[in-house]
């Protein structure tokens, strides 16, 4: 059996995002000001990786013509539905003062090894975007709403109904989670188990506080509880842990295959 060891992508793989599709893991990483953007990694263990390929290979997809240090892409997240892998991203345009200039888009393929759509501009009123596919048949995009007023700038978590046969947004913006006493609660991303949708989101800020919080709720507008014991996970306090700044991240259902070392 294959054994995981911490980090599993070294070196330059900040804001992971994992999706398992059948027999296979796939990681998106964030890429910020360097192209192609977002970096794809591939797995059938969780154990050994390799590049497949980058997901913006395009002007269209991605112009970062005037973007500062630092900017570019920003936390992208990858989802699978009926086939088809989606891939929603923000490309920071201008992050000094108090006016974020934050656009997000998505684009999509059957292939994740062959090549993307054309991006679809879908809002700027935040960050982190991520897309939620229910079990009824409706999707949902998250970001975290940059709030101007006073620079408060993290204003909670919002959502609202994206219409995969049209490409649009649909419906009212709704807020539906403000984050817990951690603070810059940002990378929304939502789960279903049973009877319940699961919130999980990056708090704390991007430093050695970073951590991830869970919150539930029967209705995936809400209102979620959050988790009596969060942060679920973190490495503050910890100087010795080999992962440090630990934040953004998903839940996942490993397959588990007898007779093989896959775990």
């Amino acid at each position: 059996m294959s054994m995981l060891q911490n980090p599993i992508l070294r070196g330059f793989n900040p804001d992971p995002n994992i999706v398992r599709v059948n027999n296979d893991y796939y990681i998106a990483t964030s890429t910020f000001e360097w192209f192609g953007g977002v970096q794809i990694h591939h797995s059938t263990d969780l154990v050994n990786w390799r590049v497949i390929g980058q997901a913006l290979n395009t002007v269209e997809q991605l112009d970062m013509r005037g973007v500062p240090d630092s900017c570019g892409v920003w936390a992208p997240q990858l989802s699978y539905n009926n086939g088809r892998f989606y891939l929603v991203y923000t490309n920071v345009k201008s992050f000094d003062g108090p006016w974020k200039d934050t656009p997000n888009y998505f684009v999509s393929t059957t292939d994740i090894t062959g090549n993307w759509s054309q991006a679809t501009y879908l809002n700027s009123s935040g960050f982190d975007p991520s897309i939620f596919h229910d079990d009824d048949g409706k999707s949902y995009l998250l970001n975290m709403l940059v709030d101007h007023r006073n620079n408060a700038l993290f204003g909670g978590i919002v959502m609202q109904e994206l219409c995969l046969k049209t490409n649009k947004l649909i419906g009212d913006i709704k807020p539906i989670f403000s984050g817990t006493k951690l603070g810059c609660t940002e990378g929304p991303h939502i789960l279903k188990r049973g009877d319940y949708y699961y919130l999980i989101t990056a708090e704390g800020g991007t430093g050695y506080e970073h951590c991830i919080s869970v919150a539930r709720a029967k209705n995936v507008f809400g209102p979620y509880q959050v988790h009596p014991h969060n942060p679920v996970i973190t490495a503050a306090h910890e100087p010795s842990n080999t992962l440090q700044k630990c934040g953004h991240g998903d839940f996942f259902k490993r397959k588990t295959v007898i007779g093989t070392r896959y775990f």
